[in-house]
């Protein structure tokens, strides 16, 4: 799936992006998947829901749970009956990262684009491009949200907007510090539900645990003007009081202003505390 604002070439990401029709969709092709590659999945599977299990939201693993996919890759039909269901989202497979103006219409209209590829046996600890796994067990969970489901819908049509009035940075950031690497309170403990942190071994245990990196209370405009890592675990994370409030304070925004205002002027460096802000621990208190 593409990460909106990224850019790139297709001649430098692996994926079949010849077969691609012009909406960048392809066959899932569910039976070329290996039975190796399956049993990779459930590896990769078994060591993330373990540890989801002590620091995921539990809406996340509401989600997890109904998408039924601990045994194999799970073939994209059944998670869209699912779906379906629920929120009325499906999934549709990609090559890999696709040109922002497609991921946005997919968005808009209740397409989630998911990687068909899964990631080698020497890349199970670090990718640099997101895979079947990041993609499934990332983000898909958090379709079956309304919440989530609402909000990225609302970001398809809003990308669009973005695109047209030169500031995709300002909206791929709230993308990034939520959808990506949100954090949310649950009972007065801090939970992961963004898909590069729920999907990430070393980032889940890091983001909601360590006791230095700086976690602030979401306010999406302070989000948007934050500067975010692409190579390492993130110098800073946004705190939800509910995932809920994603779509609360999107349609509050009133973003033709706020492109105007902040679009030329530089990001903060993510770590930096802004005067007169103040992070939370790994317990979820004010420090």
């Amino acid at each position: 799936m593409e990460r909106p604002g990224s850019a790139h070439s297709e001649s430098g990401l692996r994926g079949d992006y010849a077969r691609a029709a012009a909406d960048y969709t392809v066959p899932q092709r569910w039976n070329e998947y290996t039975a190796e590659q399956n049993a990779r999945w459930r590896r990769l599977y078994g060591r993330q829901a373990e540890l989801a299990g002590q620091f995921a939201s539990q809406r996340f693993l509401s989600g997890l749970a109904r998408l039924d996919c601990a045994e194999a890759i799970p073939r994209f039909a059944d998670a869209d009956r699912a779906l379906g269901d629920t929120t009325g989202w499906q999934l549709v497979a990609v090559p890999g990262f696709i040109p922002d103006d497609a991921f946005f219409a997919h968005l808009a209209a209740r397409r989630f684009p998911v990687t068909r590829w899964l990631r080698e046996e020497s890349e199970l600890d670090y990718l640099a491009e997101p895979d079947v796994f990041h993609d499934v067990f990332g983000h898909v969970p958090m379709l079956f949200d309304p919440a989530i489901a609402d909000f990225l819908e609302a970001y398809g049509h809003a990308g669009e907007r973005a695109v047209q009035a030169g500031a995709l940075d300002l909206l791929a950031r709230l993308y990034w510090y939520t959808i990506e690497f949100g954090l949310v309170f649950e009972e007065g403990h801090l939970k992961a539900f963004g898909a590069g942190i729920v999907s990430s071994a070393g980032e889940l245990v890091f983001a909601v645990t360590d006791k230095t990196v700086p976690r602030l209370p979401f306010n999406p405009l302070r989000v948007m003007r934050t500067d975010y890592r692409i190579d390492a675990f993130q110098d800073c994370y946004f705190v939800l009081e509910s995932v809920d409030q994603l779509m609360r304070e999107l349609l509050q925004l009133d973003l033709g202003p706020l492109y105007e205002r902040w679009r030329s002027v530089p990001p903060v460096s993510p770590g930096t505390l802004l005067p007169g802000e103040t992070s939370w621990h790994a317990v979820g208190q004010p420090s």
